[in-house]
């Protein structure tokens, strides 16, 4: 069976490499799957949940953004921040959460709203990786 090269390398450090069948990431206009023979493509990502199967077993990782580039055997994600499902603290994410929903709920004067609302993805990509429920 064909397999696909993954990395994601975030700048603090290389998050993962592996040998994966299939990846789907959060694409700029939404999410996108990649499947061995891919069609060479480079797009940026916005804050959510990178899935890939390896080993038949589906693994997920919290990305904040940054660009994937594809190509027909392999994946190389640069994220502006990445953790692995596992890697989670999760009580952590939540309380992110509603800080950032409690943010854009009161709408203080000096609110920097795009940082709030990112703030609020990232928690959520976080929680959606970690499979919690908020």
């Amino acid at each position: 069976m064909a397999s696909l090269s993954l990395e994601i390398i975030t700048p603090e450090r290389l998050l993962l490499k592996a040998e994966v069948s299939s990846v789907k990431a959060p694409g700029s206009i939404g999410y996108l799957g990649v499947l061995p023979g891919h069609a060479p493509l480079i797009t940026p990502l916005k804050a959510g949940v990178v899935t890939y199967k390896d080993g038949g077993s589906e693994k997920k990782v919290a990305v904040s953004g940054g660009f994937l580039e594809a190509g027909a055997t392999r994946v190389i994600i640069l994220a502006d921040t990445a953790e692995k499902a596992e890697e989670i603290d999760v009580e952590r994410a939540r309380k992110a959460l509603e800080r950032a929903e409690n943010r854009l709920s009161e709408r203080a004067p000096d609110l920097d709203v795009a940082r709030a609302e990112a703030a609020l993805k990232r928690a959520e990509a976080r929680l959606k990786a970690a499979g919690a429920k908020h």
